[in-house]
């Protein structure tokens, strides 16, 4: 039987000033009492709260989840986001149930190749050091969101996707009025038409003067009838947000995580080993899991799970970061531990919608990470960690700003 509608807790759940970097402890006791639960969401429903490593990784990877959010019982983050949906403004294949999400996948995921993207080094490299060089040479204290942790990922994706950096402004202060879990349906609306009209200009000049980049791409694709033209601007819009936010709030955290255990930073900074570098990476993303309101699923039929029947048309919600901090998987999940073997954590979802972008986040913070503090080893905050601005209230985890001096 449900939880009484007294006991359910409401979600998403404050995170403790004290340890910013761990999941809610309330998240944390809903975990302890059981891998199945219910949470009241904004709207008053009551949806299933999945929170153990073993029962995500089976939802995640079930095809009688639905990630549609036209479907009746489908947990929206938010009103805008239902808005949104009750007027078909979702256009993104990551709301898309296969065949059509596979079919679009498809047409992106040779871009993010592991290959591909290894590539690329060379080149984030320079983007890196270009922006460390200039940092240095400002005044200090610095903000490192603004100097470093959003221009990079914002640059790399603009690169690849053949749209002007010098636009970086506009759509990071659009793309952020849409990860504000309490903004309005009527500011979300206007920051996507925003961006999409802004995406749809984009791709007519790579219809008339193609390029190599991935928006001619979908330009190509869209003049040969396997894309719409609709479907063609949704897939840049969707890639140039989230190349750039994701990434950038990494960042920022990881770098505010390891400032805050010196010895891990030590480890990461007199390193010349990639591997070890790669796995540090690997644990700062278990250990931060950034997309902390959850990812959402509606159940198309019943689903029998840890001695519970999830109900068609109920919906799901499952935070990564419980299976990230799931002792049962990763011992001492609180402590820090860049020698871990972590690569089996949650960050970036599973099954067939994990993301897409991953290759790309791994390559971008390796780099950043293995640069930064060797390049300025007394990087330090600038003020204390209780003055900083978490976003507490968006989609994507983070702090708005992060002063450092050196």
């Amino acid at each position: 039987m449900p939880t009484p509608t007294e006991a359910v807790p409401d979600f998403p759940m404050p995170r403790a000033a004290e340890c910013p970097f761990a999941p809610p402890p309330r998240l944390r006791q809903a975990q302890a009492e059981g891998p199945l639960s219910r949470v009241r969401l904004w709207d008053g429903s009551t949806p299933w709260l999945v929170t153990g490593y073993e029962e995500q990784k089976a939802l995640l990877a079930d095809q009688r989840c639905s990630v549609d959010p036209t479907r009746d019982g489908y947990p929206y983050t938010n009103p805008a986001f239902r808005e949104a949906a009750s007027r078909g403004g979702v256009p993104s294949f990551l709301n898309m149930d296969d065949p059509e999400h596979a079919r679009i996948r498809r047409m992106v995921a040779g871009s993010f190749t592991i290959k591909r993207i290894e590539a690329l080094r060379p080149a984030v490299q320079r983007m890196t050091d270009d922006f460390i060089d200039r940092m240095l040479a400002g005044p200090a204290p610095a903000d490192l969101v603004a100097s470093l942790a959003l221009p990079l990922p914002s640059l790399v994706i603009c690169e690849m996707l053949g749209v002007p950096y010098d636009d970086h402004e506009f759509f990071q202060t659009q793309s952020e009025v849409g990860l504000h879990q309490d903004v309005m349906p009527e500011a979300a609306r206007a920051a996507h038409q925003a961006l999409f009209q802004y995406l749809e200009k984009q791709l007519d000049a790579k219809l008339a003067r193609p390029g190599d980049d991935l928006l001619s791409e979908f330009a190509a694709r869209h003049r040969e009838g396997e894309l719409s033209r609709f479907e063609a601007t949704s897939l840049g819009l969707l890639l140039l947000g989230a190349g750039h936010e994701t990434t950038a709030n990494m960042i920022t955290l990881s770098t505010l995580a390891l400032l805050e255990h010196p010895d891990q930073l030590a480890a990461v900074r007199d390193t010349d080993d990639p591997k070890v570098l790669a796995g540090a990476v690997e644990e700062l993303l278990r250990y931060l899991t950034i997309i902390h309101l959850g990812n959402r699923r509606v159940a198309k039929d019943d689903i029998d799970l840890a001695g519970r029947t999830i109900r068609a048309g109920e919906g799901i919600v499952i935070p990564s970061a419980t299976a990230n901090w799931d002792p049962g998987f990763f011992p001492e999940p609180d402590r820090l531990d860049i020698d871990r073997n972590a690569r089996h954590h949650m960050a970036f979802g599973f099954g067939v919608h994990q993301c897409l972008g991953q290759p790309l986040a791994r390559v971008e913070l390796q780099i950043v990470l293995g640069t930064l503090f060797r390049r300025i080893p007394t990087l330090r905050l600038a003020i204390d960690r209780d003055e900083l601005p978490f976003k507490e209230y968006g989609v994507v985890y983070g702090v708005h700003r992060l002063p450092v001096t050196w």
